[in-house]
């Protein structure tokens, strides 16, 4: 993959990182997610306790795995039930939900339901008071209401540091789908695809810094070539759920000869159902399309990026009684942008300039030689961030200053947002709980306090999350 590929990705580590000492901060981080707060034989009893109760509607349970992305290719990760991704959860809007993860690990480890409104202790976060989960068979049991409605995923939420095979960097991730209670269903097919990077190494770069590399992609759990194709019909419509999980890096996908009609972002319904032809995520964001199957043959949908998609990002759609190469051609247009999905906002919640602000600035902090690069939120590192205390029922408008060279994909735990103001011209009706910041530039995001508790706000490229982009909300 090239350099320029990593730097728009926001991927950037100092030379001699891995030799390096870490800092206080990452420290704490560390310390925080390796300490368990129960003993041996409290563990013991919750898992008992656990057992005796009535059984969970799904077990999730986290082991090492060799996984074979292609013929004779294996990939040494941790996952979900033996499988990556893990088993997709499906659920009715408002339908109550228990599920157990099994910590089968030598490490403590922790799920988070992300982009669900659920409580703080549910969410599967740390730094919001959820427990994690013990290492060597420790239980821990999630129960909640799923809402809201859309396509929703679970992941670790755990410290990678400069183990690249940990963390968002393994294969801990899995679907969640939350079904509304009225759903019209217009397509044919429904397919759901994850993206991947696998076996992260540091890279020298000439000019003195170090570059997070992979060598090897994926859609869901084969490289290109090596799985079992879609397989569809002329005249299908076919409903695509697209998810990015590399820890670090934005992807833009294609598929040669037909157009993607955008129906949801981050598993919310958009204003305007625009057609485009590429679609662009950053770690964490997700796409429902809608792709109508007009052009018999056999086709990759892949990374537009011909090193990437070489690399094994990409997967085989073939056409009934199609057969032959699979084709790829480079698309006319990168037209993804969140403006083009804008419109009316929906009931009213559009945000005005009386939202109460938060200025958030975002930079870099140079911690010497041997160590990441730390990232700052107005001027202070994680965990020594202030927390923004948030009064229920009022609306919020992040105004984020990114006075960084890097993109950012940041998240806000348990709320959905509107993003208000990007690239210097205001958006109506889009509804994220994701976004990718453009670098030099301000964006504005509007929520409502709607959902009392500790809020985790941070950046979702894992490299930055450990290195002190990380901030609380919390509830007065």
């Amino acid at each position: 993959m090239r350099r320029r590929d990593f730097l728009a990705g926001g991927t950037k580590l100092l030379a001699g990182a891995m030799a390096g000492t870490l800092t206080q901060a990452v420290e704490r981080r560390l310390m925080a997610q390796s300490l368990v707060s129960q003993s041996h034989a409290a563990r013991a009893m919750a898992a008992q306790t656990i057992a005796a109760q009535t059984p969970p509607d799904h077990t999730i349970r986290i082991a090492p795995l060799k996984l074979e992305i292609a013929p004779g290719r294996i990939v040494k990760t941790t996952a979900y039930n033996g499988r990556v991704p893990g088993e997709l959860i499906r659920v009715r809007e408002g339908q109550r939900v228990t599920i157990d993860v099994v910590n089968e690990t030598d490490r403590p480890d922790i799920v988070h339901w992300h982009g669900l409104h659920i409580p703080s202790v549910e969410d599967g976060a740390d730094e919001e008071g959820s427990p994690m989960s013990a290492p060597h068979g420790g239980v821990q049991r999630y129960s909640f209401e799923a809402r809201p409605a859309g396509f929703r995923w679970y992941h670790t939420h755990t410290y990678a540091g400069h183990h690249l095979d940990r963390a968002t960097f393994s294969g801990e991730f899995g679907f969640f789908m939350i079904d509304a209670r009225e759903e019209p269903g217009r397509y044919d097919q429904e397919i759901f695809l994850a993206l991947h990077d696998w076996n992260g190494y540091i890279h020298g770069g000439s000019d003195g810094y170090q570059e997070v590399m992979y060598n090897h992609a994926t859609i869901n759990d084969r490289m290109l070539g090596h799985g079992e194709p879609i397989r569809v019909r002329a005249g299908e419509r076919v409903l695509v759920h697209l998810l990015n999980t590399s820890a670090t890096l934005a992807h833009t996908v294609a598929l040669p000869g037909h157009h993607f009609r955008v129906t949801a972002l981050d598993g919310n319904p958009v204003a305007t159902q625009a057609v485009v032809e590429t679609i662009r995520m950053g770690p964490a964001e997700r796409v429902d399309a809608v792709v109508e199957m007009k052009e018999p043959g056999v086709w990759i949908l892949g990374e537009t990026d011909a090193q990437i998609r070489r690399s094994g990002m990409g997967i085989v759609v073939e056409y009934a009684g199609q057969t032959g190469e699979p084709q790829w051609r480079d698309p006319d247009r990168d037209d993804f942008h969140y403006a083009r999905f804008g419109g009316q906002a929906a009931n009213g919640e559009y945000p005005s300039d009386e939202a109460i602000p938060i200025p958030l600035v975002i930079r870099p902090k140079f911690e010497g030689y041997g160590d990441f690069d730390h990232w700052t939120i107005n001027g202070e590192v994680w965990p020594h961030t202030h927390a923004t205390n948030l009064k229920t029922g009022a609306r919020y408008r992040l105004i984020l200053d990114n006075q960084s060279d890097d993109i950012h994909p940041v998240h806000l735990h348990r709320h959905t947002f509107a993003v208000s103001r990007m690239h210097g011209r205001a958006i109506s009706g889009v509804y994220k709980d994701v976004v990718l910041l453009p670098m030099r530039e301000q964006t504005e995001l509007v929520f409502t306090a709607n959902n009392p508790g500790r809020t985790l706000f941070h950046c979702h490229q894992q490299d930055h999350m450990d290195s002190g982009f990380m901030m609380l909300l919390h509830y007065a």
